[in-house]
């Protein structure tokens, strides 16, 4: 809990993060989203503090910055927490629900590959090994409510899937044809003849699926234990590395063997915008947000957008420049960033949600630090279905491996619902 303390005598052992007891029961989960309203009113606050100093003396007294930056780090950390408890009491359990017969026996005969290595039960069930489409290592399936589970933990962990389409394709690749041209059409009157229309340019693209790994490691007493949840084991293993490199893709990534980011496009002023590049906003200062009504530059980039992409549109920065943008304040005062409402959802930058990915750029010169757009309908995630396993007992003893694949593409599909804010003269 953060106090709120006379500037001479704070410390650094008065502002202190939330200490979170248990992800299990929803009193923890308020506990802690109480603790971070309490941090963010002791951040307005001192910044409040701070600002009167920059308006009253020029400059503001370096205990005041020392106490909000404390503040703020707190904050983050305060704002981290709550999320991971409203993450955690998001998943749900697995099994729920009677399974038909087939997935009940593709359920067993997964348990007895992972615990002992015996595959006769997958094998019978699969026609073939998979090769070919797969990666060379081969492996089994997973049941049906493992790769849910692991689908939908990823789309809780994961800050760009969370809010970018996702479709589930069969196939290598989806590929997707657009008009570079707009639709052929036209006013005509009731009885007027119907002129011929030009035909559309068409074009296509391509989002092919690439193989991303996670190889979590087991100690056979861990699987030869009954009470152990194997799937749930394998779901919570196999979550977080595959979020991070998810994560990193799509926000950077080059398209070779990994999904394209939509920061690896190129980029055009927004005023000269054409098909294939991405809009920016230049915030008039190399590195920084101007000196002088700096969020105004935030109001430049909201209406570079159309009104069309606006209405769900989404900011997407990491914390460094989240703690910056954070002690910005409209013309009646009032601070742009604002706290999420209630449990589970985003922080809010004037009055659009928030998305903290921490693989966005921090503020430099020419950097590309702050996105904002409908990410819904300007970036794409491709799944492939089908989670493997590959079980190896021998690299590594006495633990055992767990080679786990599944196969996943990225990249942006409408480049016009999608600005960037330029840091630059």
């Amino acid at each position: 809990m953060i106090k709120s303390v006379s500037v001479a005598k704070t410390h650094a052992a008065e502002i202190k993060s939330p200490e979170i007891k248990s992800a299990g029961g929803t009193g923890d989960v308020a506990a802690a989203f109480e603790d971070f309203s309490r941090a963010f009113e002791a951040f307005k606050e001192t910044n409040d503090t701070r600002i009167a100093a920059l308006e009253t003396r020029g400059s503001a007294d370096v205990l005041t910055e020392e106490k909000l930056a404390r503040i703020d780090q707190a904050l983050d950390e305060a704002h981290r927490n709550v999320e991971r408890l409203a993450l955690e009491r998001a998943r749900p359990a697995l099994g729920g629900g009677r399974a038909p017969a087939l997935a009940g026996e593709h359920k067993a005969a997964f348990a007895a590959y992972v615990r002992s290595g015996e595959a006769d039960g997958l094998k019978g069930l699969e026609t073939k090994a998979l090769s070919a489409g797969s990666g060379p290592d081969g492996g089994y399936l997973v049941p049906t409510q493992v790769e849910t589970e692991i689908l939908r933990r990823l789309s809780l962990a994961s800050p760009i899937r969370a809010i970018a389409s996702v479709r589930t394709v069969s196939s290598g690749s989806y590929r997707k044809a657009f008009s570079t041209s707009g639709p052929a059409s036209g006013w005509v009157g009731e009885t007027a003849p119907r002129p011929q229309t030009s035909s559309q340019a068409l074009a296509e693209l391509s989002f092919p699926a690439m193989e991303l790994y996670a190889m979590p490691a087991a100690t056979q007493t861990l699987l030869d234990d009954a009470v152990v949840d194997i799937d749930a084991w394998i779901a919570e293993e196999v979550e977080q590395a595959f979020a991070e490199q998810e994560s990193a893709a799509f926000v950077n990534g080059d398209g070779v063997n990994r999904p394209r980011g939509f920061l690896d496009y190129d980029t055009v002023a927004s005023g000269a915008w054409e098909w294939g590049k991405i809009g920016t906003v230049s915030t008039g200062t190399a590195g920084a947000f101007p000196a002088s009504s700096p969020s105004d530059v935030l109001v430049d980039l909201v209406y570079a957008l159309k009104a069309g992409y606006r209405q769900n549109a989404t900011f997407v920065m990491n914390r460094k420049t989240q703690s910056a943008i954070r002690k910005f304040k409209d013309s009646t005062g009032h601070y742009l960033w604002q706290p999420p409402s209630s449990l589970g959802q985003p922080a809010t930058l004037m009055s659009f949600p928030l998305v903290e990915a921490e693989q966005m750029p921090d503020l430099g010169a020419d950097s590309l630090s702050v996105a904002f757009g409908d990410f819904r309908r300007g970036y794409l995630v491709v799944d492939r279905q089908g989670v493997r396993i590959l079980r190896d007992p021998f690299t590594a003893k006495p633990y055992v491996l767990f080679y786990t694949t599944k196969r996943v593409g990225g990249g942006v599909q409408d480049f016009d619902a999608i600005k960037l804010l330029k840091f630059a003269a």
